[in-house]
């Protein structure tokens, strides 16, 4: 055993961040007029992740959301549990991410 080894630990050592992952839903259904938007707002704040909510003009919700895959599933799983019985229609697609958000909010 050596004494008086330094450590070799960098002080410029950062942890690696969790890669960022894009979901854009479209769900379909009488999911306007129902508190909707306020219910996924709610719900997102809970979860670590970015973007918006908001009713398109044909008659569907728009929901695009950016942080950890993790983080994305159990929001969405947990819209489906909440909303499910309004839901009629759901349409998933996963563009790569844009790092555009700063937080989660309703958009009218």
């Amino acid at each position: 055993m050596r004494m008086g080894a330094a450590s070799t630990v960098s002080s410029d050592y950062q942890p690696q961040a969790l890669p960022v992952h894009r979901r854009h839903i479209h769900y379909g259904g009488r999911v306007q007029g129902v508190g909707f938007r306020y219910t996924v707002k709610n719900i997102a704040m809970r979860f670590n992740v970015s973007g918006y909510v908001r009713n398109l003009p044909d008659g569907r919700v728009e929901l695009v959301m950016e942080g950890p895959a993790e983080e994305i599933e159990q929001l969405s799983q947990s819209v489906q549990d909440r909303m499910g019985d309004y839901i009629r229609q759901v349409e998933i697609s996963t563009p790569p991410a844009t790092g555009e958000f700063s937080h989660f909010q309703i958009r009218h």
